[in-house]
């Protein structure tokens, strides 16, 4: 699930993975006026193998002029010193344009391991992949900057809100969701929300007294100027990352489906999660084993 939160925000927003590489990393890139999502497909050798996380398209109007490809990374994982370059390569010739590649690894040592270079064995064809690790990431308690990026504000909570900031990260985070279509809201909300300690859920209770919110999530945490539901609004974050997954992995699902989903208990939540990255067909996820 990790994985899958990580790879949703640099869908829902194609120009993360830019603003990251120029903003907190350094990387220069060249002035675009449009950033979109195109397929994850970046070779026809053993497709179901080379598949990026995200590839986003930077545009100058309607003309790609570089290709940006995002991978997750929770592990250490010797085949991607080979798939990476391949990658990179294959999305370059299918764009016919400069491409770069941005690393998310949350864990320190894992993030370590990406950023050591890679030999391809041409001479001068070193790729060294630019790494966004857990403390690279920035700490946003601007309101208006989580208004601009609210992905990066949710980002944030999620690397940080553990720490002495969470209490400013999530209070600038969660009026920023608010504004959202009402899907994103819950999910970010219950991503924000469960990032933060204890600590930090007292003290915005009591900075949320008299706040309105609009969005359906928040109204499950916040009534009588009180955080409410905070089990059931764990439960419901996991449920709405599962509904997430199983429909990027089999397309919209049957009506029988998502309400067996609404009515599941956090235990079976869990143990479908389990089954999602096997599972061939949606059967093979909700079906008891034979």
């Amino acid at each position: 699930m990790a994985h899958e939160i990580l790879v949703d925000l640099f869908k829902n927003r194609p120009s993360l993975a830019a603003e990251i590489l120029v903003d907190v990393l350094g990387v220069p890139l060249p002035a675009y006026t449009g950033a979109r999502l195109t397929s994850i497909d970046l070779t026809d050798i053993q497709p179901a193998e080379y598949r990026a996380d995200v590839v986003v398209l930077l545009l100058d109007g309607d003309v790609p002029i570089w290709v940006l490809i995002v991978e997750v990374q929770l592990g250490v994982d010797p085949r991607k010193r080979f798939s990476w370059p391949d990658y990179a390569m294959g999305a370059r010739a299918a764009h016919r344009c400069p491409v770069g590649l941005l690393v998310v690894a949350p864990d320190p040592a894992v993030a370590a391991w990406c950023g050591e270079p890679i030999e391809t064995g041409i001479p001068g064809f070193v790729l060294c992949p630019p790494v966004l690790g857990r403390e690279a990431v920035p700490i946003v308690t601007d309101p208006g900057e989580a208004a601009r990026r609210p992905e990066l504000a949710v980002l944030s909570a999620m690397a940080h809100g553990q720490g002495e900031h969470g209490v400013a990260i999530a209070a600038a985070a969660l009026p920023a969701i608010r504004g959202l279509d009402d899907e994103r809201a819950r999910f970010y909300g219950d991503l924000v929300l469960n990032s933060v300690n204890e600590a930090a859920r007292r003290a915005l209770e009591a900075m949320m007294k008299g706040y309105e919110y609009q969005s359906d999530f928040a109204k499950k945490y916040v009534a009588q100027g009180r955080l409410e539901g905070r089990q059931e609004g764990r439960q419901e974050g996991e449920r709405a990352i599962l509904l997430r997954q199983l429909r990027a992995r089999f397309g919209e699902l049957p009506a029988a489906a998502v309400s067996r989903l609404e009515q599941a208990e956090s235990a079976t939540l869990e143990q479908w999660a389990e089954r999602v990255l096997s599972a061939k067909t949606l059967a093979e996820v909700l079906d008891e084993p034979s």
